[in-house]
């Protein structure tokens, strides 16, 4: 049986496994108004989600000891070393159906000083509008810090499809003054508890997150590794919608797991072939998750006032 690239195994080892679960609508606070994934034909009752709070707790484990990637030695595939990573939460925009009706704007910035400034009532349309399409490897111009968002923007016409920001984050700390992701996750959940309490059926499809992954040793250490010292930036769907990688859980349980595959990367310190292995599809699916990344971050550029990824790597895409 032909082994998989080490590519391949680096994106099933940073998809997070969830478990899907179902509820009636009364278990949506505000439904049926607030949920986005209506139930389907199956169950006209039931509507199937994850909660955010088991997201976070899924990178529990890799924030502590670093997740596991069985590499390949791209000269000789029969060395295999444990590529270890650490995940830090990089950006996550939270929208949903209803519009936030809790305020806790005014976070204060932890490199700056400087407050973080909260979204108005110009629609998601007319920001995308006036900001122009900059580059998705372009570094920003802002002197900016990392930044926490609980918004109360309308979004007027778009809100039908984009919905209501309801939380927005992201990090412009060197990789140095990060905390890793889980950490991270449950410092912001005290000042904004939505990141606890709300599920993927409550959130649009534009909802999404990225995680920066970076390597910290590898097993056993003394393998010279040309490459290893790549680092990725993942990026996923965390709303109900784009859920179609559902299948079941492990044996003996019986329910239902969702696979929150990666639908875009950015990488950096790719070198050598260790993650692009010679002769298979490896450059081709690279070159289409840097497309989708860049594209989605066309998409989301107007929201940031600058670029997501430009501090994510001390140098951008290789």
């Amino acid at each position: 049986m032909k082994s998989s690239s080490n590519l391949e195994a680096f994106l099933q080892a940073a998809t997070p496994l969830l478990p899907w679960r179902s509820a009636t609508m009364e278990r949506f606070q505000g439904a049926p108004s607030s949920v986005w994934q209506q139930p389907d034909g199956k169950n006209k009752d039931a509507v199937e989600y994850f909660a955010l709070s088991d997201l976070w707790e899924h990178y529990a484990e890799s924030s502590a000891y670093g997740l596991a990637v069985p590499v390949r030695d791209a000269g000789d595939r029969a060395v295999v070393t444990t590529q270890h990573f650490v995940p830090y939460l990089s950006a996550v925009q939270l929208y949903t159906a209803t519009k936030p009706t809790s305020h806790s704007l005014g976070a204060t910035s932890r490199s700056t000083g400087s407050e973080t400034d909260s979204w108005s009532d110009d629609s998601v349309a007319d920001r995308f509008a006036g900001s122009g399409s900059s580059s998705w490897d372009a570094a920003s111009d802002e002197d900016d810090s990392s930044s926490t968002y609980d918004g109360n923007g309308s979004t007027g016409v778009s809100a039908k499809q984009s919905g209501y920001l309801n939380f927005q984050y992201r990090e412009w700390d060197s990789p140095y003054e990060r905390v890793p992701l889980a950490h991270k996750v449950a410092e912001l959940a005290h000042d904004y508890p939505c990141l606890m309490s709300l599920s993927s059926a409550e959130l649009s499809p534009s909802s999404w997150m990225s995680v920066a992954w970076y390597p910290i040793y590898h097993i056993p250490a003394y393998v010279n590794l040309k490459g290893s010292s790549a680092c990725f930036l993942t990026y996923h769907s965390i709303s109900s919608v784009f859920q179609d990688n559902i299948h079941n859980g492990p044996e003996h349980d019986d329910g239902e797991i969702a696979a929150l595959s990666p639908f875009g990367l950015a990488t950096y310190r790719m070198q050598g072939d260790l993650w692009r292995r010679p002769g298979s599809s490896d450059p081709r699916r690279l070159s289409e998750l840097h497309w989708a990344a860049s594209s989605w971050l066309k998409q989301v550029e107007g929201c940031y006032h600058g670029n997501i990824i430009a501090c994510q790597f001390p140098i951008l895409i290789d």
